[in-house]
């Protein structure tokens, strides 16, 4: 599984080089009134995508540590009642009954 994540987190970087590479031309962006950014037209894009990924990243890691979060809730519940009910030991010859086949039924499966 670390080899797909590491795979997929390769192909990402060498898309985003050659995307970076093919759109390396400079640009002029009008931000307000007469305020102009000259950058490469590349960077824009790029903050953009980050930008628009950013919610999404936090509500999957939000529910994510939330779901986390309520899996150790149950089972710290499940490991209390599990540890208040549990039986008290068989008396030996009622053990001793349950263990042993009984000659009515034969061990291989068949009735």
């Amino acid at each position: 599984m670390q080899f797909l994540r590491t795979a997929f987190w390769v192909v990402l970087a060498v898309a985003i080089a050659l995307f970076c590479k093919a759109n390396n031309r400079p640009t002029e962006i009008k931000i307000w009134g007469d305020i102009v950014w000259e950058t490469r037209i590349w960077f824009p894009i790029l903050i953009a995508f980050l930008a628009g990924c950013l919610p999404f990243w936090i509500m999957a890691r939000t529910t994510r540590w939330r779901m986390k979060r309520k899996l150790e809730n149950t089972e710290r519940a499940l490991v209390a009642a599990t540890a208040t009910a549990a039986p008290a030991s068989l008396p030996s010859d009622t053990a001793d009954h349950l263990t042993t086949a009984s000659p009515s039924h034969p061990a291989t499966g068949t009735a």
